[in-house]
Parts: structure tokens; C-alpha cells; sequence
């Protein structure tokens, strides 16, 4: 580990762009906002970058948190992150959506599950509708249980289990997502009235839980094919999600 002290303009620089929330764990650090101009459907849109990391240690020495990062092997763990666009901090009402990391979709562009099309899409909605932010989460691989758990999942899925059924077979719960540090992260940038881009209720249960105000809720469906369906159908007949033109818009 490398215990020399930054230089002072180099901290200086960095600490402008750092801001600690405080949990009941300890601390989360939010580095941004970033310029981070993106390819949306062939046109460049520049969104504004944060990235966050959970750090038990709480302090305002950002070079002592600095200093240990190198020791921690980050690069072998996810830190997950969000793209805000507009007036994100004052806008009067902002889009947002709390996305799961897909390796498999998202990368790929794996058609066994619609990730990559709603990671895409959701986007291009916040950008359409002027204001708003697509949370990246990447400890919810696989509805929690990581990629290896995942791709075994997949093997179980390929032998006639759906996807609540393999989750369960291998001793996880359906769904073990905690949206509770994205939500610390999205308090902290904003304090207005937010709709979620979801058909998952739980999500939005999970917002209004922790106090947000939250005005509606806007619903993501498409990309149906042959390879997706049954992954489809078992969010709504057995996770609980809410089928396009079923339910209130505002559930």
C-alpha cells in the first residue's frame, strides 16, 4: 500500500468531487458528477457520472480513504454507480430507474431476459423525458445471488426450471435485491418527487418504505421473443410483477 500523501491540489481536486452520506453501517462515498457523454441508439447524450462505495470507516480525510484503495483489491468487486440527466438535483419531477446489473443482457445482449432492452430504453425515456437517472446496480446480479450462482441457474433453467424454481433449488430466495444504499445515494442528490420506471412493485415498495416521494410509477415492457417468454411470464405469475395494461399506473 502506498502511504505517501497526495498532493495537495491533486486532493483538492478529488475531495471537490467526493461526497460522504452517512449510514447505519458506516459510510458511503459518492464520487461525481462525471461527464460521461454516451451512444444512445446512435446519437451521443452526455449524462453526468456518480460512482459510490460502502466503506465501513466514516471520516471527511478522504485522503485516508484514498490511501487504502489500493490494498482492497477493488477491481475484483462491483461498485455500482448512476447516470443522472438534466436538472437532476431540481427538476420538478424526474424519471428514475433502479436497474440490475445483467452481465449477460446488458453485455452481451442475451435475449433470455428483456435486461439489456430495459437498461437501453430506460434510458432513452429519461432523455426523452428531460430530467432524470438510471441507478446501476451491481451487487443484483442474478436478483441477488451473483454470476456464477447465476450461470447455474441458467443450467437448471435449460433443463425446464423457471427462473424462481432454480433460484430456489439452489438455496436462495426469489429475489434478494436490497435497493437500500441506492436509495441513501439518490436522497442525497435529490429531494423532490421522483416516478420509477419498474413492473416490479417491489421496488417501488422499497422507495416508499424509506420516505421518498414518489409520484408515480412508469412501465417498461418489450423485446418478447421465443427465448424469453417463460422468463417473462414467471415475473408476473410468480415474482408479482405488473403486466403491461394490467394495474393501476400509479400502484
Amino acid at each position: 500500500m502506498n502511504n505517501t500523501k497526495l498532493e495537495a491540489n491533486v486532493l483538492s481536486v478529488l475531495e471537490d468531487k467526493i461526497q460522504l452520506i452517512k449510514t447505519e453501517k458506516g459510510a458511503i462515498y459518492l464520487v461525481g458528477p462525471i461527464k460521461l457523454p454516451v451512444n444512445l441508439y446512435g446519437e451521443t447524450v452526455l449524462f453526468n457520472w456518480y460512482c459510490w462505495l460502502n466503506c465501513s470507516e466514516v471520516t471527511e480525510d478522504f485522503n485516508q480513504i484514498i490511501d487504502k484503495l489500493s490494498s482492497k483489491n477493488l477491481a475484483e468487486f462491483q461498485q455500482s454507480s448512476v447516470l443522472t440527466y438534466g436538472d437532476f438535483h431540481h427538476g420538478e419531477d424526474a424519471l428514475i430507474r433502479m436497474h440490475s446489473i445483467c452481465h449477460t443482457g446488458d453485455i452481451f445482449g442475451s435475449k433470455r431476459c428483456d435486461c439489456g432492452f430495459q437498461l437501453k430504453e430506460s434510458m432513452k425515456m429519461i432523455v426523452e423525458h428531460g430530467t432524470g437517472a438510471l441507478f446501476y446496480l451491481a451487487n443484483h446480479e442474478g436478483r441477488g445471488i451473483g454470476l456464477f450462482s447465476k450461470a447455474m441457474a441458467y443450467v437448471l433453467q435449460q433443463n425446464g426450471y423457471d427462473t424462481v424454481e432454480a433460484n430456489l433449488h439452489l438455496g436462495f430466495v426469489d429475489d434478494s435485491r436490497d435497493y437500500s444504499d441506492a436509495i441513501e445515494v439518490l436522497k442525497a442528490l435529490r429531494t423532490k418527487p421522483v416516478t420509477l420506471i419498474t413492473n416490479n412493485p417491489r421496488k417501488l415498495e422499497a422507495l416508499k418504505n424509506a420516505g421518498m416521494d414518489v409520484s408515480g410509477r412508469t412501465q417498461l415492457w418489450g423485446d418478447v421473443s421465443e427465448f424469453n417468454e417463460k422468463y417473462l411470464q414467471t415475473k408476473v405469475k410468480r415474482s408479482g410483477h405488473i403486466e403491461e395494461g394490467k394495474g393501476c399506473p400509479n400502484d
